[in-house]
């Protein structure tokens, strides 16, 4: 099956999709499991770079120092990335070799 990587997506990350298309024989679920980690592994990268520019903490409109709005969606974008990864299943073993981790994750090829 011929997938179609979104153009929106980093070139890092393209080339990522691209790696584990060759390597990985991917439904079209998966596939767009395999987009929405790279949009999130993007959104992540957006974010560390706005907090590495503005620092951890910016002031408020009274000049009080808040935790700058990107550090949670750099958690955030993480936190999916990491789920996304998990719901793919990309490290589980051949079915022969052993069982899946659990009930819900590793079977999935």
């Amino acid at each position: 099956m011929t997938h179609v990587i979104p153009k929106h997506l980093a070139p890092p990350t393209r080339r990522w999709i691209k790696q584990i298309l060759a390597d990985f024989d991917l439904e079209s679920f998966h596939f767009r499991l395999l987009v929405k980690a790279g949009e999130a592994w993007d959104r992540s990268e957006q974010a560390r770079e706005a907090v590495a520019a503005d620092g951890i903490t910016v002031p408020d409109r009274y000049g009080v120092l808040k935790a700058h709005p990107a550090v949670a969606i750099e958690r955030d974008s993480r936190l999916a990335f990491a789920r996304l990864l998990r719901e793919l299943a990309l490290d589980a073993a051949a079915p022969d070799s052993r069982p899946p981790r659990t009930a819900d994750y590793g079977a999935r090829r």
